[in-house]
C-alpha cells in the first residue's frame, strides 16, 4: 500500500488544495484513493472534496474532574492544590473542564471522596463517502489536546478504510509545522511532499521541515507553490532542496484564477497553469514512491537474511 504524506512548514501554502487535486488527478487516472486529512485543528480537506458523512463517532481522550456536589463541603483543599486553576468554589466546588488537565492531585486531596473523573471527549472523528473515494477527517474539540493521538486515529482508520475497499493509494493532508502532530502523520508512509512558497518563511520552514524527515529517514519530495512571485528565493529554495537530497517535482505559478476558483469552493483543474504542472508532479512523485517502495522491499529482504 502506498502512502503519500503531504506537509509545510507554515500553513497557508496551499498544502490542503494540492492534497485534494492530486486526489483529481489520480482518479482521471483510474486510480482509486483514500484520503485523510490529518490538519485536526483546522480541518478543511472537506471544503474541497465534499460529500455524505457515513460515519462520526467521539474521539475520547483523557479524563476531567467531575464533582459530587452532595459529598463537597467547600474545605478549597483542592482549589489550593490544583496547579491549573481550574476549580473554583462557590458553596461547592466547581471545575472548568476547558482548563482541567485530569491530573487526579484535586481527589487525591480530597478527604470527603467528592471528586471523580470521566471520560473527556476531545473531537469528532468521521468518515465521508465523496466523489473521488472515501475521506477520513476529524476535527479537534476546542481547548483540547493530545492532537497527535487523533492524528494517529486518523491515520489508522484510513488505513482500515484502504484494505476495506481494497484501495492501495492513501493521500495524506498533514499538519503544518514539525511538532507531534506532524510526526503522527509520517509515520508509515512511503513519501514525503513539502508544499512550500517562495518566502523567507517558506524558506526557513522549509529547512526545518526537511531536517524532520531526514531525522525519520524518509524520502522527500518539494513543490513550490507560487515559484514566480519571488524567483531568486525560488531558487534558494531549489538549492536548499538539493543539498537536503530532496526533489523538486514540480514549480506552480502565480494565477489569480487560482485562489478564485478555490474561493468558491472548486478545485481549479481546468487551469493549465495549475493542472499542467500538477500532473507533471503527480509522475514524479509516482516514480519517487515506487522507488521508495523497492529500497523498503530491498531493506526488509536484508533484515531477513541477517
Amino acid at each position: 500500500m502506498k502512502q503519500l504524506v503531504v506537509v509545510s512548514g507554515k500553513g497557508g501554502t496551499g498544502k490542503t488544495s494540492v492534497v485534494a487535486s492530486l486526489a483529481h488527478v489520480a482518479a482521471g487516472q483510474s486510480r482509486r484513493v483514500v484520503t485523510a486529512d490529518c490538519d485536526v485543528e483546522a480541518s478543511n480537506l472537506a471544503i474541497l472534496l465534499p460529500g455524505e458523512e457515513r460515519t462520526v463517532e467521539p474521539f475520547i481522550s483523557g479524563r476531567r474532574a467531575l464533582v459530587d456536589a452532595d459529598l463537597c463541603i467547600g474545605c478549597c483543599e483542592c482549589v489550593q492544590h490544583c496547579r491549573f486553576e481550574a476549580i473554583a468554589v462557590y458553596e461547592t466546588a466547581h471545575v472548568d473542564a476547558l482548563a482541567c488537565e485530569g491530573c487526579g492531585v484535586c481527589a487525591l486531596v480530597c478527604a470527603d471522596g467528592a471528586i471523580d473523573y470521566k471520560s473527556n471527549k476531545a473531537g469528532r472523528l468521521m468518515e465521508s463517502s465523496t466523489r473521488l473515494g472515501p475521506l477520513v477527517h476529524a476535527q479537534l474539540g476546542a481547548a483540547q489536546d493530545r492532537s497527535g493521538k487523533l492524528v494517529a486515529e486518523v491515520r489508522t482508520r484510513a488505513k482500515e478504510v484502504a484494505i476495506r475497499d481494497e484501495i492501495e493509494l492513501i493521500l495524506i493532508d498533514g499538519p503544518p509545522g514539525i511538532g507531534c502532530p506532524v510526526h503522527a502523520a509520517l509515520t508509515g508512509c512511503n513519501l514525503v511532499l513539502v508544499v512550500t512558497e517562495p518566502t523567507p518563511s517558506g524558506e526557513h520552514d522549509l529547512r526545518r521541515v526537511l531536517e524532520l524527515v531526514a531525522h525519520f529517514r524518509m524520502r522527500a519530495a518539494v513543490l513550490i507553490n507560487k515559484h514566480d512571485l519571488a524567483p531568486e528565493i525560488a531558487r534558494r529554495i531549489e538549492e536548499l532542496a538539493g543539498r537536503k537530497g530532496a526533489r523538486v517535482v514540480g514549480k506552480i505559478p502565480f494565477d489569480r484564477t487560482i485562489p478564485q476558483a478555490l474561493a468558491r469552493g472548486k478545485l481549479p483543474m481546468e487551469i493549465e497553469s495549475f493542472a499542467g504542472p500538477l500532473a507533471s508532479a503527480w509522475d514524479a512523485i509516482q516514480g519517487l514512491q515506487d522507488q521508495s517502495m523497492q529500497a523498503g522491499n530491498q531493506n526488509e529482504e536484508q533484515r531477513k537474511i541477517g
